[in-house]
């Protein structure tokens, strides 16, 4: 089994530039507190790091 993380958006796209928002929607996020379950690969947790005031990373399974 594949290790994954679940990724929560805590912060709004509103007012960010557009490369912020785009990478929400790579990570499937469009909505406040929306969470998602994504596989867990270095091109996944850079997303993450390039957004951290957006995003939070729940947990990790796997």
């Amino acid at each position: 089994m594949a290790k994954t993380i679940v990724v929560k958006q805590i912060g709004s796209p509103i007012r960010r530039p557009a490369s912020q928002r785009q990478t929400l929607i790579g990570l499937g996020l469009n909505k406040m507190h929306k969470t998602r379950e994504l596989e867990d690969t270095p091109s996944i947790r850079g997303m993450v790091r390039k957004i951290p005031h957006l995003v939070e990373i729940i947990e990790e399974r796997g």
